[in-house]
């Protein structure tokens, strides 16, 4: 009677052990969970970086549409002051003719109004 009340209590100690040890499925477990947890976060980051990257893009583009702005209103400002230019020198040279004409034209009705002086 004493080997069995002695096996009896063997086995309930080891059946106590056992029961507190991890099961091999519960320990393959675990890394599945880690890997989709990092699964999750490998997503979230690259998600992130998209965003990051869309950003980035945005603002390029942004600046770029700024510049060329900028670039047509330099361009439309010295297209303006050319024609004020060449307004001006037209202007100067229309003058210039006419001051020539009028004075080719005193010239002539001087020369043919007073005699040639003879000796």
């Amino acid at each position: 009677m004493k080997k069995t009340i002695a096996t009896l209590l063997a086995g309930l100690f080891a059946t106590a052990a056992f029961a507190q040890a991890p099961t091999p499925a519960a320990a393959t477990t675990t890394p599945v969970a880690v890997k989709a947890d990092a699964k999750v976060d490998a997503k979230a980051d690259a998600k992130q970086e998209k965003q990051a990257a869309k950003a980035d893009v945005k603002e390029a583009r942004q600046a770029a549409k700024a510049d060329v702005k900028e670039a047509k209103a330099e361009a439309k400002t010295e297209v303006k002051e050319a024609k004020a230019d060449a307004k001006h020198a037209k202007a100067e040279h229309k003058a210039e003719a006419k001051a020539d004409v009028k004075a080719d034209h005193k010239a002539t009705t001087v020369a043919a109004v007073t005699p040639a002086t003879t000796k």
